[in-house]
């Protein structure tokens, strides 16, 4: 076999096939690799490999089609034929050369992400998974190659069935999605389940998304070797043929061929029924797929069955919503999920909605509750405003899954009602979202409309108000809270008195805040100006969620409170360093400088208060003194996170054991940054000197042959 390896690799340097391969993938591959990571900074090579895979569809058969054929056609595969050496070790030898001409090239790409690491936050598990899953999807195609390159002595003939057989495993998934929308019978979805088997670049996508997925690899090697085994059997005939004892072959070659394709159809088959936490593994920095506790903590505590339907055939399925599902259906025998057809059952969602949901949405039945998550919601987007389209940012998967079991599940919602008529800063949509999503019921209220915070109220909010409270307002939030009821308060900074709001509603709990705004003067602390904090995470159970990232809070105030204070409790959760102090008067936010009159740090931000109000009963308050904390633009600094902390905060006081909301996990972990220079100088040696080294080195050695 080493003679024959040995014998096929020199065949292609020495000629200019092996180098023209080398030369073309690096040539497309630099092209990519500056588009997407130099200058849009795309922190992974996934989306390159992505766009480079179909020249393997084009070079593969001109790599593979001598390797047989060429032999077949001259004669000189009669040596090969009647040598003592096995067919399986002529076949191994051959395959094995093609191989090492395609690891050369993916073995210099693979440097890329060792020097992308150097330029920020870089995808290291993505990119090398994606790789990978580019590799192994070139040496299916090689082998592919090989076995037709067996079957003909035209290596035109060779050449074409290769490039059909690759280009039909590259449009396979398309073509699967368009069968399963034919008619209304069964017979589409299984002609599309059984092609689904030969969608070679699927298994690649799936790989280069960030979930390395054993069935995978699996698919890849098992269908490689079923392949080789395949051309181990064809050249075997012939071989047979040549010493005239072809007849007694064929019974054998079918039998053979038979057992091989059974025994890779169970094992790819098997891997089904393993559950995904085995197979699986999730390789994205910010577990894009991987379940949090709380997720798994709801999950393991179920005791009623909650069924879970998707408005999709397996064909058309949500690869990444699939995952997640085959996650929560793992972890519980009460969760189970079923993929329904709207071709086949178009009515089914009468049952639960008179509007009809999107492809791919979900309807989520327990014993309390029915709820419909609209797959528009399993996504977030944005504008990008170069191109004025939508864009997917993040994957909320998880985290609207999890909300509709915790709801259909639970035969109680707390309520909350957000205070308004005080100039208070409105919530965007995503913490509304997040307040849903946690399985709360929310309402805003004006305290001038009602005689009393009404009973069923489980918790008030108190966001950022810029005018005073009446003291009328003051008496119907305290009588409130004398009775046991939670608030979460955000005072802000304002050029208005707030004496009522501060002395009275704050006062209540025995807290107080100091005059000013904080200015941080500890660089470790702040985010591009002294006044946008990054406050220290003080660890409870109300942080622990965001315990292992930041929090952004702009433009904040300090809170102080006596810690002997009688029938109270108080739990700091952020805190500035010792450097920082509060500016008095803030003049625009432009001021850092430090002035007598200012007050000295260091100060609590966020805390959480509890007061004994007699008969057993507590009432609870969380207090952030940073008015812009719970906004969409400061959870963008620290994408998650100021959300992750909202809804710990409404879980605690709604006194739940855990939280319920998992916010979007967003896709982008921060762009690569190059200098203008460096772009330069990047582009044209990945573009240009690169792949010409190659084709150099590959026309020095082919002149010097010729010479000879």
């Amino acid at each position: 076999m080493t003679a024959i390896y040995k014998r096929e690799l020199k065949s292609f340097f020495h000629t200019f096939v092996g180098w023209l391969f080398i030369a073309a993938l690096l040539f497309m591959m630099g092209i990519y690799f500056t588009i997407f990571n130099v200058y849009a900074g795309y922190p992974t090579i996934s989306y390159v490999l992505q766009s480079i895979v179909f020249l393997l569809i084009i070079a593969v058969p001109i790599l593979t089609m001598r390797t047989f054929a060429h032999e077949r056609k001259y004669k000189t595969d009669q040596l090969i034929l009647t040598a003592p050496v096995s067919v399986g070790r002529i076949v191994l030898g051959k395959y094995m050369a093609l191989v090492t001409v395609l690891a050369i090239p993916t073995l210099i790409i693979g440097v890329a992400p060792l020097f992308l690491m150097q330029m920020g936050a870089f995808q290291t598990g993505i990119s090398y998974t994606s790789l990978f899953g580019f590799f192994l999807y070139g040496c299916l195609g090689l082998a592919l190659g090989l076995f037709l390159s067996s079957l003909t002595e035209s290596v035109v003939i060779s050449a074409v069935l290769t490039f059909t057989m690759l280009f039909l495993g590259y449009i396979m998934s398309g073509l699967c999605s368009m069968i399963s929308g034919f008619g209304t019978t069964k017979v589409a979805e299984y002609v599309s389940k059984f092609l689904t088997c030969f969608d070679m670049v699927g298994r690649f996508d799936a790989l280069s998304s960030g979930y390395f997925q054993v069935e995978s690899v699996v698919y890849y090697v098992s269908l490689t070797a079923f392949v080789l085994f395949c051309t181990v059997q064809s050249i075997q005939k012939r071989r047979y043929a040549v010493s005239g004892r072809g007849i007694r072959l064929g019974a054998y070659n079918a039998v053979y061929i038979l057992v091989a394709f059974a025994v890779m159809v169970g094992v790819n088959l098997a891997l089904n029924y393993v559950p995904d936490q085995y197979t699986s593994l999730d390789v994205t920095a910010n577990k894009m797929y991987t379940l949090t506790e709380d997720t798994k903590k709801l999950v393991e505590s179920l005791d009623k069955d909650v069924t879970i339907y998707v408005l999709a055939d397996e064909a058309s399925k949500d690869t990444d919503l699939d995952k997640t599902l085959g996650q929560f259906q793992g972890m519980s025998s009460h969760i189970k999920v079923e993929y329904v057809s709207p071709v086949s059952n178009p009515m089914f969602y009468y049952n639960y909605t008179d509007t009809e949901p999107m492809g791919n949405s979900l309807i989520v039945t327990g014993a309390y509750d029915d709820v419909v998550v609209d797959y528009g919601d399993i996504y977030s987007y944005e504008l990008n405003y170069t191109t004025y389209q939508s864009e997917v940012t993040g994957y909320d998967g998880e985290g609207q899954i999890v909300s509709a079991i915790a709801r259909v599940s639970s035969s109680e919602i707390p309520k909350f009602y957000i205070v308004t008529g005080h100039g208070e800063l409105n919530f965007d949509e995503r913490f509304l979202n997040a307040i849903e999503k946690e399985n709360i019921a929310y309402e805003e209220i004006s305290l001038t409309g009602v005689d009393a915070i009404p009973e069923d109220a489980d918790g008030i909010i108190l966001n950022a108000p810029t005018s005073d409270y009446s003291q009328d307002d003051v008496d119907k939030v305290l009588d409130y809270l004398g009775q046991g009821g939670n608030a979460l308060i955000v005072p802000t900074w304002t050029v208005e008195s707030m004496e009522r709001f501060e002395q009275q509603i704050l006062g209540y709990y025995g807290v107080s805040v100091a005059e000013g705004m904080i200015v941080e003067e500890d660089r470790n602390y702040y985010y591009q100006i002294p006044y946008f904090l990054l406050p220290e995470i003080i660890y409870d159970e109300i942080t622990q969620k965001v315990a292992d990232g930041m929090v952004f809070a702009p433009l904040s105030r300090g809170l102080s409170y006596e810690e002997d204070e009688q029938n109270m409790y108080y739990q700091p959760l952020l805190s500035t360093s010792d450097s920082a102090f509060s500016k008095r008067e803030p003049s625009g936010g432009e001021d850092y400088e430090r002035s007598d009159s200012d007050i000295d740090g260091p100060f609590v931000i966020g805390m959480e208060a509890e007061r004994n109000v007699g008969d057993g009963k507590i009432s609870k308050a969380v207090i952030v003194a940073s008015e812009q904390i719970f906004t969409a633009a400061a959870d963008d600094v620290v994408p998650g996170y100021n959300v992750k902390l909202f809804g710990s905060m409404l879980s605690s006081l709604a006194q739940r054991e855990f939280s319920v909301s998992v916010p979007v996990k967003y896709y982008e972990i921060g762009n690569l940054v190059f200098s203008a220079q460096a772009l330069g100088v990047i582009a044209v040696i990945s573009v240009f000197v690169i792949p010409a080294g190659c084709l150099v080195a590959g026309f020095i050695i082919w002149l010097k042959r010729r010479k000879k």
